[in-house]
């Protein structure tokens, strides 16, 4: 029997050509001679050479290559964090402190003068001036907002470059003022309570609706026309007490229709440079809780924002009596996690001076 050509034999210790001390030059004089991988066991026909690497199946491992993306980013600074929609009340009316957190009520007293003066007589009796007071009360409302955090969150956080804690508290304290601004101007209504707001406070006038049509249809003429009755109406109402052209006035409009202020004549000006050159003491402000608020129709609001009629309460239309915008309740420590508590106290707006407001409806 005629015995086998042995064409190589490799030890164990060097069963790859890596391993076999073979430099980089012999392997490639190797691999450009098919007859010599022959000798090693690689039986390639010479067509099939170059694509040696390719015709290696099936993969043992997953490709890799979309795993090069973490490699390939740039990473922008800071969040961008979502919107709320704007909280006006405080533009509208300030806010004024008042009592305290734990109070149930804030009464406001008003008192009116009684008597009148008779025809003089030395023999009828002195006719004496008296006075009557009554009292408006206000519920005190308030609310809670708390966080807790846990330890492995908190260092996770701070991995991806978020202070949870700050972030919640922020949140917390973000919630109490978009209540306190919501109460603000619906007030809160929980069976006898007494807390309301810029919208129906029920001191308020009735609304009365502009006539023609919305300011969607109306021209420069028509508009100004019906901000100049609103004004014509203040200084009626108020007795000649309310002078447009000295009094600081207010004008509030639901965000939707204030764009129709940019309505121009047939000179170029506009509704507002009208009303900025004509009433210069009128200031104007947007709240979208004016948007629909009588019955889905468009609002505006004129009033005074203080009346000079012998009251020694600051003289103001409207008030907004918060006792508390933020109080830190405490801090209780657990063995994972802390919780923080916190809260507000509020009692809404009231309207002091119910002749020093003219509400118009429809706009």
């Amino acid at each position: 029997m005629k015995e086998s050509v042995i064409h190589s034999s490799l030890p164990p210790g060097f069963a790859s050509l890596a391993a076999s001390g073979m430099d980089a030059r012999a392997v490639k004089a190797l691999c450009m001679d098919t007859s010599a991988l022959a000798d090693i066991g690689l039986h390639l026909p010479k067509n099939v050479l170059g694509a040696m690497d390719a015709a290696l199946s099936p993969n043992v491992t997953t490709p890799s290559i979309p795993g090069l993306l973490q490699f390939l980013q740039a990473w922008l600074p800071g969040f961008v964090e979502t919107m709320t929609r704007a909280r006006k009340i405080d533009d509208l009316v300030g806010v004024t402190t008042a009592g305290a957190w734990e109070d149930e009520e804030v009464v406001q007293g008003m008192l009116e003068p009684v008597g009148l003066a008779v025809p003089y007589s030395d023999v009828t009796p002195v006719s004496l001036a008296s006075w009557n007071l009554v009292w408006e009360r206000r519920t005190i409302v308030r609310f809670e907002k708390g966080m807790e955090v846990g330890k492995l969150e908190e260092r996770r956080a701070g991995r991806a470059m978020v202070n949870s804690a700050a972030r919640k508290r922020a949140a917390a304290g973000l919630a109490l003022d978009i209540q306190r601004n919501r109460i603000g101007f619906y007030g809160y209504m929980d069976g006898a309570g007494r807390t309301f707001g810029f919208l129906n406070d029920p001191s308020l006038p009735a609304y009365v609706t502009v006539p023609g049509g919305t300011w969607a249809t109306k021209t420069f003429l028509q508009i100004t026309a019906d901000i100049r009755s609103a004004l014509q109406a203040l200084r009626v109402q108020s007795g000649d007490n309310i002078d447009p052209k000295t009094t600081s006035i207010t004008m509030a409009i639901a965000t939707s229709a204030f764009e129709y202020l940019t309505v121009t004549s047939d000179f170029g000006n506009s509704v507002m440079d009208w009303l900025t050159s004509t009433y210069p003491n009128v200031r104007v402000e947007t709240a979208p809780e004016l948007d629909g608020a009588n019955g889905g129709a468009n609002v505006f609001y004129l009033y005074a924002d203080r009346v000079e009629d012998g009251g020694d309460d600051g003289g103001q239309t409207f008030v907004q009596i918060v006792p508390s915008r933020f109080m830190a309740l405490g801090v209780e420590n657990k063995t994972k996690t802390y919780v923080e508590d916190y809260s507000n106290a509020t009692a809404g707006v009231m309207v002091k001076r119910p002749f020093a407001v003219v509400r118009r409806s429809g706009i």
